[in-house]
């Protein structure tokens, strides 16, 4: 028996014994940007893998509708922000994200105890749908840069989130790329 998981850019199938995972992106992505580009929740905690170093969360906004009485499915909170994911000085990432929370537990995490989103799903110890909604590869600046839009959810909170991997660079040059003149 195989279970499988698709969405539109990306698939994941898996036996008792075997998994496939499957993405559409440019021809010129790597395999450890495929990675990057799969990760469903933990980008942070691959990074930090990568870098050998602590990743740092630094909230640029963020936006919250009116809170009400407790999160709930029928009054759900709402929240935009903008993250960047930096290690030291260094932007890895910046994370523009829409969040719709519907449980308690999830709106003061959020909120209250200024979780981050990955860290919410890995408190909360539930692994979340995974949706890739678009992948896209382009120079800005004069620097390579690879974006992807996705969807996480589990009971209680849903993200839509769209993160700029400013310079692929970092990926080849790992931490000479850390150590350079911006």
């Amino acid at each position: 028996m195989s279970a499988l998981e698709t969405n539109a850019l990306a698939r994941d199938a898996y036996t008792g014994a075997s998994t496939s995972v499957e993405i559409s992106c440019p021809e010129d992505v790597t395999g450890l940007e495929r990675i990057m580009l799969v990760a469903q929740g933990d980008l942070q905690r691959l990074l930090s893998a990568f870098f050998a170093r602590t990743i740092t969360i630094e909230c640029i906004y963020s936006n919250t509708g009116p809170r009400g009485s407790g999160a709930s499915p029928a009054n759900p909170v709402k929240q935009a922000r903008q993250v960047h994911l930096k290690c030291g000085p260094r932007i890895l990432c910046v994370a523009t994200s829409s969040v719709t929370v519907t449980s308690p537990e999830c709106e003061r995490l959020l909120l209250d105890e200024k979780f981050a989103l990955g860290q919410i799903f890995r408190h909360l110890r539930r692994y979340p749908e995974f949706s890739l909604l678009d992948v896209g590869a382009q120079v800005v600046d004069g620097k390579r840069e690879l974006r992807r839009t996705y969807r996480l959810e589990t009971e209680g909170i849903m993200c839509e989130i769209l993160e700029v991997f400013p310079d692929r660079d970092m990926f080849s040059m790992g931490e000479v790329w850390l150590g350079q003149d911006r």
